[in-house]
């Protein structure tokens, strides 16, 4: 599974990225996790708000920060 962080690098980029990161953790899930912070990366995807997230090339969800338990329900 590759799972997308998408965004420009500011605060709600950096905690949608690590909440990402302890719902795996606490879910026992595996994925590659890739913060893509460049905006033509980030166009291809059609997001017009970030920050975002990416599950195998989806856009699951853009514009808020979501939690780690929000994160664990798409996941299973």
């Amino acid at each position: 599974m590759k799972i997308e962080i998408l965004g420009t690098g500011c605060a709600k980029c950096k905690t949608l990225y690590e909440n990402t990161k302890k719902a795996l953790e606490e879910s026992g899930k595996s994925a590659e996790l890739v913060k893509v912070e460049d905006i033509p990366s980030i166009m291809k995807y059609g997001v017009m708000s970030t920050p975002a997230l990416v599950i195998n090339g989806q856009v699951k969800f853009s514009g808020k920060v979501a939690s780690p338990a929000e994160i664990a329900g798409i996941l299973s």
